[in-house]
């Protein structure tokens, strides 16, 4: 894999375009099939950079195909929309067109189509970022009450927390809101579902990355989409990923500091501490885009085993 940086993908000569995303491209490849295209561009705060993370896109996906296999082997009754990693047949494969199926290898997943809830399941295993923020104006974490003696980066002593919000539409803010709330939203039947699937799926993979790489997974968020033929609530989107996580080194932990991270907070606090948060096209320095890019390769490797440029499929004539 190159270290082009892919912020834009153009595929609509072959597929139709659904829609693009902060970070991911959609195109329609059957009535039943997405083509899910994660490009290297990154957010922060709501807010897009100019520029992008190197083959983050790549990675991204191959760490999402990862937990997708050993979430639906784990947790009983679970489902993904992944389908394959395989580019559909309409972006040709011949020679004079291998550079377009290069960008394209391993950031590209077909996934089944799903109506998506306009919800964000989030859950917490330890206290920081805005839960902490929250937890020191009132105790209370999206109007859960919580033990008044806790520590920052402390784990919640009665176990994750479930703490969903809603999902916003882009360049809009997502709203955090307590869980009873969800129920109005998605309906009690499906928020119960969505709930239930989130913290198992959290459970194990906090357990799983602990044990595998020495991580600790603070908090993370889940999306979920209604099969409409089945009725079931379906994981879908990126999972446990560097963007989508919190990711601690354990043996850095301590309570009542902010452990180092191997995902965007690095980004994040460079926003913050340039006062650029919620600002749109901020330009990373090069410093910033190599540190986030270490960090994300680092905790790839830790939770797989594996360096990400060695995994995946391959393009061949």
């Amino acid at each position: 894999m190159a270290g082009k940086v892919l912020l834009q993908t153009e595929l609509e000569g072959y597929l139709r375009l659904i829609a693009r995303g902060k970070v991911r491209d959609l195109y329609e490849v059957d009535n039943g099939t997405i083509l899910l295209v994660t490009t290297d561009r990154i957010s922060a705060f709501d807010g897009m950079m100019s520029n992008g993370i190197p083959n983050k896109g790549c990675l991204l996906t191959l760490m999402t195909t990862h937990w997708s296999r050993l979430l639906s082997a784990a947790i009983p009754g679970l489902r993904t929309h992944l389908i394959t990693l395989d580019l559909p047949k309409e972006i040709p494969l011949d020679s004079k067109v291998k550079g377009l199926r290069d960008q394209y290898v391993n950031r590209s997943m077909q996934v089944q189509k799903l109506e998506p809830f306009k919800l964000e399941a989030i859950v917490r295993g330890y206290i920081t970022g805005s839960a902490w923020k929250s937890y020191k104006a009132d105790r209370t974490v999206c109007g859960i009450k919580i033990e008044p003696w806790l520590r920052e980066s402390e784990a919640f002593p009665g176990g994750p927390i479930y703490t969903p919000s809603t999902k916003a539409e882009q360049g809009a803010h997502d709203e955090n809101i307590h869980p009873d709330k969800a129920r109005e939203v998605v309906g009690a039947k499906y928020a119960a579902r969505i709930e239930e699937l989130a913290l198992a799926c959290y459970n194990y993979a906090a357990k799983y990355a602990l044990e595998k790489g020495g991580i600790i997974i603070a908090d993370t968020k889940f999306e979920f989409g209604l099969d409409k033929e089945t009725d079931e609530v379906v994981l879908m989107d990126e999972i446990l990923t560097p963007d989508s996580s919190r990711f601690w080194l354990a043996d850095a932990h301590k309570v009542g500091e902010t452990p180092p991270s191997f995902d965007k907070q690095y980004l994040r606090d460079w926003l913050i501490s340039q006062d650029l948060r919620y600002k749109p096209g901020v330009e990373m320095p090069d410093e910033i885009v190599a540190k986030t890019d270490e960090k994300y390769r680092e905790a790839f490797k830790r939770i797989t085993g594996a360096d990400y440029r060695s995994v995946g499929n391959t393009v061949t004539d």
